[in-house]
């Protein structure tokens, strides 16, 4: 490409779309429409300059006139409570519906594992020794010991404050770090179950099995879900580098990307919900079946969310990815 030809050939048209959108307030309806067709015409010539000839110059000023004409014929977006809405209520769901069969089959395996691991604590002295000494076990498992004391040894504020803090990290690993092949979600997977069979295990060693499930279901049950689809999204966002399928690699990287993103910003507050469950209720005087009770009820709402909401969300064409005038567009590629 000889580049002085190329500028000498499309500046006109795009002195003509500079000084259109400098009074695109004011435009006809002739005017918009050729507006439009300059946007089109700048794409596909920054496109050309960038692929044969990348002077920085018309690069440059090619990048701000495709940009600013960009945002004028997509219109600029206004963050807004019924922007926020909608993501509750149909963006959200229908992502989570939608990767439910990445994370639902992590929630049964991690929870098999679990309760292998709590079987081998439970029933093998010599393993319960590597953990601790004796006196160290029936401290931590003992009535009033550190496995009861640990939901009341803060004010109960600071607590649900320190609860969510802690899940909300543990999610982000999985959801930001799935590009790594999902090896950092497996890790954190991995911790989970070793903690939670651990526990069980210990328990069940001192018959104090129906305790400690009194003290982890009314919690659990979201914060384990919660955890499970965020690493769900994260090992699909790992196996999207090994095989985006028929997207191009960057082209799926990017869509699920942003499905990670909006998982992040949903599971916020179901985080902060079992936080709130963990830190007032699961220390709470109520009965042991009242407080599970909540627990159950909790989980089945989060449900109810997913396959009904999320189904239907999904049957009107939702995909849980954000509005497609928000995405970036894609550089036109020359002939």
């Amino acid at each position: 490409m000889d580049l002085d030809v190329f500028v000498s050939a499309h500046r006109a048209e795009w002195d003509r779309l500079d000084e259109l959108l400098r009074r695109k307030r004011n435009l006809t309806g002739a005017e918009a429409d050729e507006l439009v067709t300059l946007y089109q015409r700048a794409a596909t010539h920054l496109s050309q300059v960038q692929s044969s000839a990348p002077d920085p110059a018309v690069t440059d000023r090619l990048t701000q006139l495709v940009a600013r004409a960009r945002s004028t014929v997509t219109g600029a977006h206004n963050a807004s409570w019924r922007g926020l809405a909608r993501f509750f209520t149909t963006g959200f769901p229908a992502a989570l519906y939608r990767s439910r069969n990445w994370w639902v089959p992590t929630a049964l395996i991690s929870t098999v594992l679990a309760a292998l691991v709590a079987y081998w604590v439970a029933t093998h002295p010599e393993v319960r020794a590597t953990i601790g000494a004796p006196e160290e076990l029936r401290e931590m498992t003992r009535p009033g010991g550190q496995y009861e004391a640990y939901y009341s040894s803060h004010p109960a504020t600071s607590f649900a404050a320190q609860v969510w803090t802690n899940n909300a990290q543990a999610a982000a690993i999985c959801l930001v770090f799935g590009t790594f092949l999902g090896v950092p979600v497996l890790w954190v997977l991995f911790q989970n179950v070793l903690n939670l069979g651990v526990g069980l295990g210990l328990m069940q060693s001192a018959g104090r099995l129906d305790t400690f499930l009194g003290l982890l279901l009314p919690h659990g049950l979201l914060e384990l879900t919660a955890v499970f689809v965020a690493a769900g999204t994260g090992l699909r966002l790992g196996w999207t580098v090994i095989d985006p399928g028929p997207r191009s690699r960057r082209t799926a990287l990017a869509q699920e990307g942003r499905s990670a993103l909006g998982m992040a910003l949903g599971l916020a507050p179901v985080l902060l919900v079992s936080g709130v469950i963990e830190a007032f209720v699961t220390p709470s005087g109520l009965p042991t079946w009242g407080r599970i009770l909540i627990g159950i009820l909790a989980e089945l709402v989060f449900l109810a969310y997913v396959y009904g909401v999320g189904r239907r969300a999904v049957r009107l064409g939702e995909t849980g990815d954000i509005a497609v005038s928000d995405r970036s567009s894609e550089a036109p590629t020359a002939a």
